[in-house]
């Protein structure tokens, strides 16, 4: 009877310490993605801290692994933790995080599912010895969460069954909406990351254009196959100049070479969600719609009937695209 007391105190007593160092423990850290050049926190980190709040553990705090400290950051942020360095490694910026955690009590670990995203936080995950979440696209509670799975065509609901251990999540950040930019104020300096030194930042080149980010406008026009060669493409540029949209491509028109890489809408490109997607000469192959049906608008122009494109299209026109969007063009003048 007494050893049997004894376990059950201890059992308890186990029971009690980790609730303790669960509350101690209830901030979310989220991950921010590489500065904008005005030194503004990005759309996508914006989206993430949204997410962040639906968890229900506050604070949030930021992390920022970049030379300078943001001079902005998304609202209801209440601190910044800045590593001072200059490289978008994500092995360095894996490392920054695994030494945050524990200076932050973080019991949660928040990125995106971007491309800079997708590199680090499965790096994160590894080092904290947890499995991530990734691509979250509805956040039901602290542990409960739907993502996409199979190129989109099925939401798996899914749930963390450890409560106890560190959460690294991952979101998409077209299903959240960017919280506001603040001026940037309680702000740590964390000088204790050292570098990753297996490899060297050498720089990125980044295309400029007039037009909006491809993953964060309100109106996208997209070409696809149907555009038939890249001298035709500019017909597509034109209506997007008119509604002050960005230029994105189906995969098959970027791997003919009609368009730039970074214009790839879909599952291997960028994920997006405007107010308007208009898709011309695009047919709607799966890996095309996981990057775009959470758009609120979807209007497809196709001469194929058969389409997949018109199954997800809230408004679809059977014509040549060659002959419809000049003619929209001129109509917007």
């Amino acid at each position: 009877m007494i050893l049997a007391l004894q376990r059950a105190s201890l059992s308890s007593l186990k029971r009690y310490a980790s609730a303790r160092a669960t509350a101690r423990s209830a901030s979310t850290l989220v991950v921010s993605e590489p500065l904008t050049d005005a030194a503004e926190t990005p759309a996508g980190t914006r989206s993430a801290v949204t997410a962040a709040a639906k968890l229900g553990q506050d604070p949030v705090h930021l992390l920022v692994v970049s030379e300078s400290a943001p001079s902005k950051v998304p609202a209801g942020v209440s601190k910044v933790y800045h590593v001072p360095i200059g490289d978008r490694l994500a092995e360095t910026v894996a490392s920054a995080i695994q030494t945050v955690v524990p200076i932050s009590d973080a019991s949660v670990v928040l990125g995106t599912a971007s491309k800079f995203g997708s590199t680090v936080i499965p790096r994160a995950a590894a080092l904290l010895n947890v499995s991530p979440i990734t691509d979250i696209m509805e956040i039901h509670d602290a542990d409960t969460f739907t993502r996409p799975m199979y190129a989109g065509n099925v939401l798996a609901k899914v749930k963390s069954k450890n409560v106890t251990a560190i959460k690294v999540l991952s979101v998409r950040s077209t299903s959240f909406e960017k919280a506001d930019l603040v001026d940037a104020g309680d702000i740590e300096t964390v000088d204790s990351v050292t570098p990753f030194d297996k490899a060297m930042w050498a720089g990125e080149a980044v295309s400029k254009s007039d037009r909006p980010d491809l993953g964060s406008a309100s109106i996208v026009v997209s070409g696809g196959r149907g555009i038939k060669s890249s001298d035709n493409f500019p017909v597509l540029e034109r209506l997007a100049d008119k509604l002050g949209a960005a230029v994105g491509a189906s995969r098959a028109a970027v791997d003919a070479g009609f368009c730039p890489n970074d214009w790839q809408v879909g599952q291997t490109g960028k994920v997006v969600a405007p107010d308007l997607y208009i898709a011309c000469g695009i047919s709607g192959a799966i890996q095309h719609l996981s990057g775009m049906k959470d758009s609120k608008t979807i209007v497809a122009i196709n001469t194929d009937p058969d389409a997949p494109i018109f199954q997800v299209a809230d408004y679809g026109l059977q014509a040549d695209l060659f002959d419809v969007v000049p003619e929209i063009t001129e109509k917007l003048k």
